[in-house]
């Protein structure tokens, strides 16, 4: 593995925050992993996609670039697929689309990489990978050894995991390992799949038709990183109980909220933050994005602080507003 000094990893997030990194290197092998030495603290960046820099990264930045799909079992109802954790996220979709394995559809177009979606959890229109992942495999940074995790041992939750939590950058993420089914559940009742679905006229459901509605709302509703700097949705959907829904639905009747389970309501949070005149706010080269109040955006030559301090004055007026307290969903670095 190379390692290079002061690098910009402006390339590398999709804030195209410009910041540098102290040392910079790229793991495409997991012999790489046993070539890393020294004292110094290591960062771990796969696509950049969840991650707000606020200033210069002092150690070492490894970029996950570990490829390969491959098939290690598959029987007449289902499919065990092993990716590399530096596979680009949406590419790996449209790789199982294309061999007919169900499961992650719904999660089409989502940024990033395949071993972040582990650690994030990724989730998408009533569909979590937590429902599909078999096993990951990380590599202990300190310990200087692999490990496999189980499902039940990452710990899943509401866009997270041990990987946020107990184990935050202790481990690089190798290979993930999916369950997909060969015989697909199809999910169009969240949000506007199947209205989607009926615009593009679709008759017969398939797996490539709800991949196709899920990307064509994203691309409706969500700047292109490519095109303007974002993260996709900065902040977590807020949970509450039905007593506090049913409170707060009395002074604001076209609250959106969906049910989990019977006690408790999962909360839109751009709803709220757009309730609380923030959707298509702009201040200078950094903003909230006029289609979707969820997605912080930079114009062009904004810094990390900036856009935290609106994250903060956007927490605080919603707070403010519906006593009701907003979770970042990116790391702020």
């Amino acid at each position: 593995m190379k390692v290079l000094q002061n690098i910009s990893l402006k390339p590398f997030n999709s804030f195209s925050i410009d910041v540098n990194a102290q040392y910079f290197g790229q793991i495409r092998s997991k012999d790489e992993l046993r070539e890393i030495n020294g004292p110094v603290p290591i960062f771990i960046l796969g696509g950049g996609s969840n991650v707000l820099f606020t200033k210069d990264v002092e150690g070492l930045v490894l970029l996950n670039e570990i490829k390969g799909i491959e098939v290690i079992k598959e029987t007449k109802d289902y499919v065990l697929v092993r990716a590399g954790g530096g596979e680009v996220w949406h590419d790996f979709v449209e790789y199982c689309i294309d061999h007919g394995y169900a499961g992650i559809e719904n999660l089409a177009l989502i940024p990033g990489s395949v071993g972040a979606a582990p650690i994030q959890n990724i989730g998408a229109y009533g569909v979590e990978v937590k429902e599909v992942i078999e096993q990951v495999e990380g590599w202990d940074i300190q310990e200087k050894s692999f490990r496999i995790f189980q499902n039940e041992e990452c710990g899943f939750g509401y866009r997270d995991s041990v990987f946020k939590r107990n184990y935050k950058g202790k481990y690089l993420i190798t290979t993930v390992t999916f369950r997909l089914t060969k015989q697909p559940i199809f999910k169009t009742s969240y949000g506007a799949i199947q209205d989607e679905l009926n615009r593009m006229g679709v008759q017969l459901m398939s797996i490539r038709a709800i991949a196709d509605a899920v990307i064509h709302i994203r691309q409706s509703k969500l700047p292109d990183p490519k095109k303007i700097g974002n993260a996709g949705s900065f902040f977590k959907n807020p949970e509450v109980s039905m007593e506090t829904f049913e409170a707060l639905k009395m002074s604001y009747p076209s609250i959106v909220g969906y049910p989990i389970g019977s006690e408790r309501i999962k909360l839109a949070a751009g709803w709220l933050i757009e309730q609380a005149g923030w959707k298509g706010y702009r201040k200078g080269n950094y903003g909230v994005h006029h289609q979707q109040a969820l997605v912080l955006v930079n114009y062009g030559g904004a810094t990390g602080n900036e856009i935290y301090q609106l994250s903060e004055e956007i927490l605080a007026s919603v707070k403010t507003k519906f006593n009701i307290l907003l979770e970042r969903e990116v790391n702020v670095l």
